[in-house]
């Protein structure tokens, strides 16, 4: 890894790869050589291997996971197209994983399914990228509580950077999120995991950002005085709140108690919502968390893999870059790479090295009753968009820059 720069230090600009992750493969493409082979004539060299295309500790077992890591130096082999990343699938995501209810649970995640993906990844020569914890909203109603867990996932958060030093896996680290249940999912609250699990570990432990997973942010602002004052008035008429987030479940129980008070007082309601929900800070975002390209200023220099995905900012539907798409997507190559550029060029922000290589990871789903043919037509539409802006892999991100520079000027 580079090391960090300071202030008044030079940095080094990293190394940028186009790669794909083969979620799009799940159920369709499952063995090595199959999926390498349909990566490869797309135009792509470096793949970011889903669980959930058949390679989850849980469901197939070490045994399983030994013999598809030869497949895998097989199919390289043979295809010259390379695993740079393992990462988690919704097997995983759809749980309470690292932050359970149950401690049971919550070290079954860490030593059954984690560790052996990290182990997996460093036969590879690949690193890890991953997100497999919630918190139940018993544990989101108590701030006592929710302090307690979220101290418990960083322990493990912690335990899993120290296991992938030693195990010599390239990278490991956490996707971004968007809702209050699922750290890190604000800009603020990324930069203090981060810092929190790199100093009890005293390891490297980094971030994915991915460029959809700001969609959320926006359903839990801060409201001001006047939204909730308008909110009661509109509720007094027809009992119906909208989709004002007031935080705390104390909160809307407070709420509803306006359709029973004189107007004059609910003022003083108002007042009393807003210091109920001040003790709930974790439950709310900031305006600039719902920014992509705000998230890659802050972080894109600790994240070395950032999820592509184009979205109209108000869903994570991951939709690829086809021309229909990007007429109203708010995702531009462009200005994703000026924004990686702008957090490296920024001061340090964080006690850990900023990275030296990121994989622009093309991240598109296909659904269940999506048509192969189709879906593979608009992943090579959204390869071709991406090599407008990474043309070779390997090349530097100042030379992106220019390169970017240069066909605008034309």
């Amino acid at each position: 890894m580079a090391t960090s720069s300071h202030t008044h230090q030079a940095f080094s600009y990293p190394e940028i790869y186009l790669a794909i992750d083969n979620c799009f493969a799940s159920k369709r493409f499952t063995e090595p050589a199959d999926w390498m082979k349909v990566i490869r004539d797309l135009g792509i060299f470096h793949i970011e291997a889903s669980a959930d295309t058949e390679c989850d500790p849980l469901y197939h077992g070490r045994d399983y996971l030994a013999g598809w890591v030869e497949k895998v130096k097989r199919a390289s082999s043979k295809t010259g197209v390379s695993v740079c990343n393992l990462y988690s699938g919704h097997g995983t995501y759809a749980t309470l994983g690292l932050s359970h209810t149950d401690s049971l649970i919550r070290n079954r995640i860490l030593d059954d399914w984690l560790k052996p993906m990290i182990q997996t990844a460093a036969q590879l020569g690949a690193g890890l990228g991953f997100y497999c914890h919630a918190f139940d909203n018993i544990v989101l109603q108590k701030p006592a509580l929710y302090q307690n867990y979220k101290i418990d996932l960083i322990s493990k958060l912690a335990e899993i950077a120290r296991f992938s030093d030693q195990e010599g896996c390239k990278t490991v680290g956490i996707e971004q999120m968007y809702s209050p249940h699922q750290i890190p999912w604000t800009i603020k609250g990324a930069k203090e995991l981060l810092n929190q699990v790199a100093g009890k570990s005293q390891k490297p432990f980094y971030i994915t950002i991915d460029t959809g997973h700001q969609s959320g942010q926006s359903n839990f602002l801060k409201p001001t005085p006047e939204m909730i004052l308008h909110a009661m008035e509109q509720y007094r008429y027809d009992l119906q709140i909208g989709n004002l987030w007031l935080g705390p479940d104390s909160s809307y129980e407070l709420f509803e108690k306006c359709d029973k008070m004189d107007q004059n007082h609910l003022s003083k309601l108002v007042d009393t919502i807003l210091e109920d929900s001040s003790e709930y800070p974790y439950l709310f975002a900031e305006v600039s968390d719902c920014s992509t390209y705000l998230w890659l200023e802050e972080l894109a220099c600790y994240s070395p893999i950032i999820h592509l995905q184009q979205t109209d900012g108000k869903s994570s539907l991951h939709l690829p870059f086809t021309q229909t798409y990007n007429q109203t997507g708010r995702i531009e190559g462009t200005k994703i790479i000026e924004a990686i550029s702008k957090s490296y060029e920024n001061p340090s922000t964080l006690n850990l090295p900023k990275v030296d290589c990121i994989y622009l990871t093309i991240e598109v789903f296909a659904s269940t009753a999506s048509i192969n043919y189709l879906t593979l037509k608009d992943l090579r539409e959204t390869v071709r968009y991406w090599r407008q802006f990474v043309p070779k892999d390997g090349m530097k991100l100042n030379e992106l820059i220019k390169l970017s520079n240069a066909e605008s000027i034309r």
